[in-house]
């Protein structure tokens, strides 16, 4: 059986309104409704989110399907970049950039790389570790911390070319026997399910 990581789909951009308390866009909702019509979001035995308003918001939308509760994952947030404020999609571009190229420094006062990596996977795994690995799970987050753990989990050194596509609303899925990547990022709307 497989468990997912998955982002926030496209979000409203409101620079006078915190990173983490952003929403989700129409164009975001409803590529979150359209995803929880797929069955393996019926099937999804437990859902558990980041406390970031979109990460929820898109959270809720796929539980309706299952009829499950979302659960908040303490510690699974996006890297903290509140240091510099709101950036312009340009300017955030290439901060990311220097993010995932420098992994052990800090870009102007964000939190590094390798210490998001390390409190994702950790938060990650303190569920895993309790899971049973026969029913399928989904956390719900974020693309930078999303690509840190996706890292972790095929061993691979941290690189924004391991990033998710444009966009967001994206989903990897990983075994929940050896968690290892049972494949890439995939647009989330688009995925076939356990069976691929």
């Amino acid at each position: 059986m497989f468990g997912v990581y998955i982002t926030h789909p496209q979000i409203r951009l409101e620079p006078d309104v915190p990173v983490p308390r952003w929403g989700l866009s129409q164009v975001g909702i409803a590529r979150a409704e359209k995803t929880a019509q797929c069955k393996w979001a019926s099937q999804l035995s437990r859902i558990l989110s980041s406390d970031e308003t979109k990460a929820l918001e898109t959270a809720a939308i796929l539980a309706r399907s299952g009829g499950v509760n979302v659960e908040v994952l303490a510690h699974s947030g996006e890297n903290d970049r509140s240091a510099t404020g709101f950036l312009v999609p340009e300017e955030f571009e290439k901060a990311a950039n220097w993010f995932f190229a420098n992994p052990e420094q800090s870009f102007h006062g964000w939190e590094r790389a390798a210490d998001a990596q390390k409190r994702i996977v950790a938060a990650v795994s303190s569920v895993l570790d309790r899971h049973d690995p026969a029913k399928p799970i989904a956390f719900v987050g974020h693309g930078g911390v999303g690509t840190l753990l996706k890292c972790h989990l095929a061993g691979l050194p941290v690189s924004r070319s391991h990033d998710q596509l444009a966009g967001g609303g994206c989903l990897y899925a990983f075994s929940l026997a050896d968690r290892s990547l049972a494949c890439d990022w995939t647009a989330m709307e688009l995925w076939k399910g356990w069976q691929q």
